[in-house]
C-alpha cells in the first residue's frame, strides 16, 4: 500500500493579500488634517459661525472703514466735516466736490503724469527683470548664484537705507555724468532692477522644460528668439502679476518721487496732492476727493485682477 502525502498548503504572501481600504469620512471626501477636526466643527457649529462672522466684521472694519471714511468725507460740506463728534453718514451730500477738486487742483494733469510714469516704468522694469530672470534661469552664467543671492539680500535692507545712494546716483549717473532729476528716468531706472520680481520670474522660468528650448534651438532659433517665441508665451500668468506689481508700485510711491521730482509740473499725483494740501488753501473735503480719485484706479485694478495675482504667484510653484 502506497501512502500519498497531502498536498502542500499554499503560503499566502503579503503581496497576494488584499489591500486594506483606507477609511474615509462619512461625507466621502479624503481625510485631511486641520486645526479643528470635522467632528468638533459639527459639534460646535454655532460657535464656529459666530467666530467666523466676528472675524469677517473685524477685518471689514479694519480694511474697508478707512476707504469709506475717505469717500464719504469728500461728500460732506466743510462745516459738517469739521463737526465734533464727526458724523458717520453725511447729512447733506455734495457730489460736486469731486468735479471742483479735479478742476481747482489740476488733478487731470497730475493724473496723466502718473499714468505716463507708470506705463514707462512698467515697460522698463519688465524688460530688465525678464532679461535678468531668463539669464539666471536658462543661460546659467558664471557666478549666477552669487548674483541671485546678492539680489535677494537687497530685499533685507529697508527702503529708507537706499534713498541716499540712489539719490546720489540719479543726480550724477556713473560714467555718463548726467543729472536725471525732474525726468522720468529718475523713477524708471531705480525701479528697473526689482529683486522680488526677478525672483518670481526666475522661479517660473525654472519650471519650463529645457526640452522645449532645445527643440527651438535645433530649429535654428537663437537665445532671444527662444525667449520671445517660447518662454514669454508660456509665462503670461506670471508676466501679468509682475506687470500689476510694477504699475501699482510706481503709482502709490510717494517718498522717492518727492525727492527726484521737484518741478511742480512733473510731479506725480500723490506728491502734488501733498504739496497742494500744505501750500494752498484747499478745503479738506476737496483734498479727500483728490485722494479718492488717486486711489480709485489701483483699487479697481486689484478687484479686477485679484484672481490673476494669486494664480500667477502660485503658478510654477509646484511641479507636475
Amino acid at each position: 500500500m502506497t501512502l500519498t502525502a497531502p498536498p502542500p498548503t499554499p503560503v499566502t504572501r503579503p503581496a497576494d493579500r488584499p489591500a486594506r481600504k483606507r477609511r474615509r469620512p462619512a461625507s466621502g471626501s479624503p481625510a485631511t488634517r486641520t486645526l479643528v477636526s470635522a467632528v468638533d466643527l459639527d459639534r460646535h457649529r454655532v460657535a464656529y459661525l459666530v467666530v467666523l462672522g466676528l472675524t469677517l466684521v473685524a477685518f471689514c472694519l479694519v480694511f474697508l472703514f478707512p476707504l469709506y471714511w475717505m469717500a464719504t468725507g469728500a461728500l460732506k460740506s466743510p462745516q459738517e466735516f469739521a463737526q465734533n463728534p464727526p458724523t458717520l453718514v453725511p447729512h447733506t451730500v455734495h457730489p460736486g466736490t469731486y468735479a471742483t477738486a479735479w478742476d481747482s487742483m489740476r488733478i487731470g494733469r497730475y493724473f496723466l503724469n502718473t499714468v505716463g510714469y507708470a506705463l514707462g516704468g512698467w515697460l522698463v522694469q519688465l524688460t530688465v527683470d525678464v532679461a535678468a530672470a531668463y539669464a539666471l534661469s536658462k543661460l546659467r552664467p558664471a557666478f549666477g548664484r552669487v548674483v541671485l543671492a546678492a539680489m535677494l539680500a537687497s530685499l533685507m535692507l529697508p527702503a529708507a537705507a537706499l534713498l541716499v545712494p540712489a539719490y546720489l546716483t540719479v543726480t550724477d549717473v556713473p560714467l555718463l555724468h548726467v543729472n536725471l532729476l525732474n525726468t522720468p528716468w529718475a523713477l524708471w531706472l531705480p525701479a528697473a532692477a526689482n529683486a522680488f520680481n526677478i525672483y518670481v520670474l526666475k522661479r517660473f522660468f525654472d519650471q519650463i522644460p529645457d526640452d522645449l528650448l532645445d527643440a527651438a534651438e535645433i530649429d535654428g532659433a537663437g537665445r532671444l528668439r527662444v525667449l520671445w517665441a517660447v518662454v514669454l508665451p508660456l509665462s503670461r500668468p506670471v508676466l501679468g502679476v509682475v506687470s500689476i506689481f510694477a504699475i501699482i508700485g510706481i503709482w502709490k510711491d510717494f517718498l522717492w518721487p518727492l525727492l527726484v521730482l521737484q518741478d511742480p509740473d512733473s510731479q506725480t499725483l500723490s506728491v502734488a496732492l501733498s504739496r497742494l494740501a500744505n501750500t494752498s488753501q484747499v478745503p479738506p473735503t476737496q483734498f479727500l476727493a483728490g485722494l479718492v480719485i488717486a486711489s480709485a484706479p489701483m483699487i479697481a485694478i486689484f478687484l479686477i485682477f485679484q484672481r490673476s495675482i494669486i494664480g500667477g504667484l502660485s503658478a510654477g510653484s509646484l511641479k507636475g
